[in-house]
C-alpha cells in the first residue's frame, strides 16, 4: 500500500524539481470583479505588459515551449479584469499582416519561444515561432518571418510539428 503513495510523492517532487509546475490559467478569475493583483496572484508575473494611454493594462502569459497556450489578459483603467484570451488560435494568427512591427506582433501573440527564434543572414530574415493546437487538435507551430533589416513582417504561416518535435502528450485545448 505504501508503494503507490511513495511513488506519487517522488513523481511530484521530481516534477517540481524539473520545473514542470504549472502556472494558473486564470480560470478562477471573474471579469469585472477580479483585480490586477488577483491576476498576478493567480497567474504569476507576466512575460510582458503594456499600459495604454487610457491607463488600461495588457499582460502577456506565454505557456510555451511545452504548453500550447499564450494568454493575453486585459485590465481596465480602474484595475478590474476585462477578459482573458488564449491567443494561440487562427483568429489571432489572421491578424498578423505584412508590414507590422515586432511590437505589433508582440501585442497580438506575446513573446515567441526564445530558443525557437532563428536568424537567416543570407536571406535577411528573422523568424519567431509559437506552439499551438491546430483545428484538428494536432500539435503545430506558427511562424512570423520578419525582414531582419527593417524588422517588419514579411509573412506568417502555420505548419504541423515535425515528428522529431512532437510531444508524447495529447494536444490539449
Amino acid at each position: 500500500m505504501r508503494r503507490p503513495l511513495r511513488s506519487g510523492f517522488w513523481t511530484s517532487a521530481l516534477c517540481l524539481a524539473a520545473g514542470c509546475a504549472s502556472f494558473g490559467d486564470g480560470s478562477s478569475l471573474v471579469p469585472g470583479r477580479s483585480t490586477l493583483a488577483d491576476v498576478r496572484t493567480s497567474m504569476g508575473e507576466p512575460a510582458m505588459q503594456w499600459v495604454d494611454a487610457d491607463h488600461s493594462v495588457q499582460l502577456s502569459y506565454p505557456r510555451g515551449p511545452a504548453g500550447f497556450q499564450s494568454y493575453m489578459v486585459y485590465v481596465d483603467a480602474s484595475g478590474r479584469l476585462v477578459r482573458i484570451q488564449n491567443v494561440m488560435d487562427s483568429s489571432s494568427f489572421y491578424r498578423i499582416e505584412r508590414g507590422m512591427t515586432e511590437q505589433d506582433v508582440l501585442r497580438i501573440l506575446g513573446p515567441s519561444v526564445p530558443h525557437w527564434t532563428s536568424n537567416f543572414p543570407a536571406r535577411r530574415e528573422l523568424v519567431w515561432e509559437w506552439r499551438y493546437c491546430d483545428e484538428f487538435n494536432h500539435s503545430a507551430r506558427f511562424d512570423v518571418l520578419f525582414d531582419s533589416d527593417t524588422r517588419l513582417v514579411r509573412t506568417s504561416y502555420g505548419h504541423p510539428e515535425m515528428e522529431s518535435q512532437l510531444d508524447p502528450r495529447i494536444c490539449a485545448r
